[in-house]
């Protein structure tokens, strides 16, 4: 998609520092995937009281039983 947009000038120079890519194009299309890759995560904090926890449950069966194949 084709668009014009006014870019920070100074936001533009540190992206290409820090990122080491070559054009406007590549830095938005690098930031724009880092934005949704970033806020795509449920955040943990959303998880609080959501998560049951079974008493007795216990993970060293989950990790001596996880690599056996049927």
């Amino acid at each position: 998609m084709k668009t014009n947009i006014d870019l920070d000038e100074q936001l533009l120079k540190e992206g290409f520092a820090i990122t080491g890519l070559r054009t406007k194009k590549e830095l938005v299309n690098f930031a724009l995937a880092e934005l949704v890759k970033k806020n795509s995560h449920k955040n943990l904090l959303e998880l609080a009281g959501e998560i049951e926890f079974i008493d007795g449950f216990n993970t060293d069966m989950i990790r001596v039983n996880r690599y056996v194949i049927d």
